[in-house]
């Protein structure tokens, strides 16, 4: 079976076919982020930390890292990337043990962070553009790293599902002449939006069938790509991400976090009960009072997405007699954790 090792300085993930799913976190990453660009370029990293901390929490095995803000102050990534992907990795592996993907368009910044990066992290990413392949395959053989393979080449991304494969085992036929092995490319098929493609889901199936038949290669996916512009996306990702996983992709950069209740919401639905002449116990906290009322939770915790992910691994024995499984979904203890002898014998239903 082919296995992906991707490393930190303690811990391993291995991306496989007979391997839990790989859930690489996305939230590290500026794009979409007018808050998260500011707070960067000026030198505030508080951001960063509090998502690669949440993303680990809610499951992540490995954190993508992507520092690719565009400076007011000068708008050329070449010259300000490097730097900034340097401290970017230095702070998130200080802070978490998971491995790390090293996320940008820019060579220099891809090894900028590979220089500093402790273990074998995952390059993002290489694609079937042929000056892509001449400055990012000699790096990726260099570090003895592996790379996520993007199926789009100097033509673009192509509608066919078809072109893509042929894009994906140029690139794993051009990695094997610097001498890298297929089991070190992630393939990312591209996942097109449901929306704009009715075929969408259907075809990356199949690619990713395809993939692993006949170049026996591991794959990955922006997993929110499919629900774009789309209401309830979430809904849409949960029956995506264990669909996928059947057909035998193994990795997904996604988000893992559930985003908290904003207070506005909070202090709509406190106002709505208060009219309605619900009286509440005094002193109620937000948390209890968002438990109560089906709202989420005041604080970070894991998606939706992860548990449709744990499910699937479970049915697919890739979780040994269910223990992620009911780790996940054993009430917090009275310490506030998950599990624990207590949180044992709380779930056991007694005897009279």
């Amino acid at each position: 079976m082919t296995q992906t090792i991707v490393e930190s300085k303690s811990k391993t993930a291995i991306i496989g076919f007979d391997q839990p799913f790989c859930v690489i976190g996305e939230r590290i990453n500026p794009t979409g982020r007018k808050k998260l660009a500011a707070e960067l370029e000026a030198g505030d990293f508080s951001t960063v930390e509090k998502d690669a901390i949440a993303q680990v929490a809610a499951g992540a095995t490995v954190l993508d890292v992507n520092a690719g803000v565009v400076y007011n102050s000068n708008p050329n990534p070449n010259e300000t990337e490097p730097p900034l992907m340097h401290k970017v990795i230095e702070l998130v592996q200080g802070l978490v043990d998971v491995p790390l993907c090293i996320d940008s368009s820019v060579p220099a910044a891809l090894e900028a962070g590979l220089e500093v990066c402790q273990g074998r992290p995952l390059l993002n990413s290489v694609t079937g553009e042929e000056d892509r392949l001449e400055l990012i395959l000699p790096l990726v053989k260099k570090y003895n790293v592996p790379v996520v393979a993007i199926s789009n080449d100097d033509t673009g991304i192509s509608e066919d599902p078809e072109v893509r494969f042929a894009v994906a085992k140029k690139i794993v036929e051009r990695a094997a002449d610097f001498g890298i092995p297929a089991h070190d490319i992630v393939v990312d098929p591209l996942v097109m939006p449901i929306g704009a493609m009715g075929t969408a889901g259907l075809q990356v199936f199949t690619l990713v069938r395809k993939l692993r038949e006949e170049l026996g290669v591991n794959t990955t996916c922006g997993a929110s790509n499919i629900s774009f512009g789309l209401p309830n996306r979430h809904g849409i990702n949960n029956a995506f991400l264990p669909m996928a996983m059947a057909a035998g992709m193994t990795s997904a950069i996604m988000n893992p976090v559930a985003l908290p209740t904003p207070k506005s919401k909070i202090a709509e639905k406190r106002a709505a009960v208060e009219a309605a002449g619900i009286i509440l116990p005094d002193g109620m906290d937000d948390e209890a009072f968002v438990q109560m009322f089906g709202m989420g939770s005041t604080l970070p915790r894991a998606g939706k997405e992860m548990e449709a992910i744990r499910a699937a691994n479970f049915l697919t024995n890739n979780d040994p007699h269910g223990g992620e499984w009911i780790h996940f979904n054993k009430p917090p203890n009275a310490e506030g954790g998950r599990g624990g002898r207590r949180g044992r014998e709380g779930g056991r239903r007694r005897r009279g």
